[in-house]
């Protein structure tokens, strides 16, 4: 369909809770495609409604694991269950970006195990066991859902250094996005 801009942290909708979908009408078959094309564009491997500056309980995600097994899809009104994340602090292995954040790479321990339950685009309720990075994954795009962007979880040394980028870069308030394709941004 369209890649969209993604919007860059400090705009309102990445900070705020999305409301659920009421109704899978074409307007949101049409959003969801707008995200798989985004996503795919931009490179990543999740992107949530908000990130594109629509308020709505949706993602996308698409990843290949290492059974080079694909894990694409669409979750609407999505739950999470995961378990605790272990303790400690993050392995080198355990760094993630974001597109509402790009360019930038930090470490973050997220639970090993998760639960996504959602509904598909046919109205279909799905359930999904994950594991790895598929289940971080999970926890990244349902926390931009309730508002909450990986670098608001990292400890205080890291978040001193996102606030001097986000200072550096001109980011922090409304109206920040990048176009996939377009600018010179990547996660």
């Amino acid at each position: 369909m369209a890649v969209r801009a993604i919007r860059i942290t400090g705009d309102p909708v990445l900070h705020s809770p999305a409301a659920p979908v009421r109704d899978i009408d074409q307007g949101v078959r049409e959003l969801v495609a707008d995200l798989f094309d985004t996503m795919d564009r931009a490179p990543g491997v999740g992107l949530a409604a908000p990130q594109v500056g629509v308020p709505l309980r949706i993602f996308t995600f698409g990843w290949t694991d290492e059974a080079d097994r694909l894990w694409r899809g669409v979750a609407i009104n999505p739950e999470l269950w995961i378990s605790p994340p272990p303790p400690g602090e993050p392995d080198i292995d355990e760094e993630e970006g974001c597109l509402s954040f790009p360019g930038e790479r930090f470490g973050l321990r997220r639970a090993e195990h998760a639960i996504l339950r959602a509904t598909n685009l046919e109205g279909e309720k799905y359930e999904i066991e994950a594991s790895g990075w598929l289940a971080r994954i999970f926890q990244h795009e349902y926390d931009h859902l309730d508002g909450v962007l990986y670098t608001d979880r990292l400890d205080v040394r890291d978040q001193r250094i996102v606030q001097k980028i986000t200072k550096k870069l001109g980011w922090g308030r409304p109206g920040q996005q990048w176009l996939p394709g377009v600018d010179d941004l990547e996660a």
